[in-house]
C-alpha cells in the first residue's frame, strides 16, 4: 500500500524543535548530573531526527549505528536490531550512502562534545545513541522511538512517527524520478518493491510521450489530426 510520508514542512518543524530543545537544555545546565543527562539526550535527539530524515534508515538500523560507521561523508549501514538483538539488516544487505554536509557536521561536532564530556570517567563506547554518557550500551529501539515521540509531541505533530521519515526520503527521490537512487538509499531488495510502494509519487511527465504516440499513430495510418469542432 501507499507509504505515508512526513511533509517536508513538518520535517523542518521537527528539526527546528530539536534544535530549540538542545539550546534549552544547554541553557539549563547547572552542574548537576540530571541537567547533564538532559543535555546529552537533547543533543542525541537533534542528531537522530536529522540523521533519520537524511538517510532514510530504519529505526533498528539507527539503533545499531556505531561511531565507526561514518567515514568522511559515507555512512555504512550493515546491521540492524530485531527483538533488541543486533544482527544483519532486514534485507541482509550492506549499503553505503552519502550524508548531507550538515548532518555530518552535526555528527562530528556532537561526537567530539560527547567524548570530551566522558573524558577521565569511563572508556568511551562505540554506540552512536546511548542513555549513558560513555556510550557503552546502545539505546534500545523502543527507547529511540520514545525519544522521537517526545520530540513529535513537543513540535505538535500528532501521528508522525520515526519510520515515516524514511518514507519522506523515498517519496522525495521517487518524485524526482530517482527510483534506483531511492532503492539504493533505503535498501529494498529490488526496484519493484520501491515502485510498488511509492508509485503515487512518480512524476507525471509523459506529455512528450503522448505526443510521440499521437504522431506515430497518425503517420503509420496516414491519419490526419482530428478536425477542430465547427464554431456555432
Amino acid at each position: 500500500g501507499t507509504r505515508m510520508h512526513v511533509p517536508v514542512g513538518d520535517v523542518a518543524t521537527l528539526i527546528e524543535a530539536s534544535e530549540k530543545l538542545a539550546e534549552k537544555a544547554a541553557a539549563a545546565l547547572d552542574g548537576t548530573a540530571s541537567s547533564l543527562h538532559a543535555l546529552h539526550k537533547a543533543e542525541q535527539v537533534q542528531l537522530l531526527v536529522r540523521l533519520a530524515a537524511d538517510s532514510g534508515a530504519r529505526r533498528g538500523e539507527l539503533a545499531a549505528l556505531r561511531f565507526g560507521d561514518l567515514d568522511g561523508r559515507v555512512l555504512t549501514i550493515e546491521r540492524g536490531v530485531s527483538g533488541e538483538e543486533v544482527g544483519p539488516t532486514k534485507t541482509r544487505q550492506v549499503r553505503r550512502l552519502t550524508l548531507g554536509r550538515t548532518t555530518v557536521e552535526l555528527w562530528r561536532f556532537s561526537e567530539a562534545a560527547w567524548r570530551r564530556r566522558a573524558a577521565g570517567k569511563n572508556e568511551f563506547g562505540e554506540w552512536l545513541f546511548s542513555r549513558g554518557l560513555d556510550h557503552g550500551r546502545r539505546l534500545t529501539t523502543s527507547g529511540l522511538g520514545h525519544w522521537f515521540a517526545e520530540l513529535r509531541d513537543e513540535a505538535g505533530l500528532e501521528g508522525v512517527s520515526l519510520h515515516r521519515l524514511r518514507h519522506t526520503v523515498a517519496t522525495y527521490l521517487v518524485g524526482r524520478g530517482d527510483l534506483l537512487q531511492a532503492q539504493q538509499r533505503l535498501g529494498p531488495r529490488d526496484a519493484s518493491t520501491t515502485l510498488r510502494n511509492y508509485a503515487h509519487a512518480m512524476p507525471l511527465e509523459d506529455q512528450a510521450v503522448a505526443d510521440d504516440i499521437d504522431e506515430m499513430l497518425r503517420t503509420s495510418g496516414n491519419l490526419q489530426a482530428a478536425p477542430a469542432p465547427a464554431a456555432n
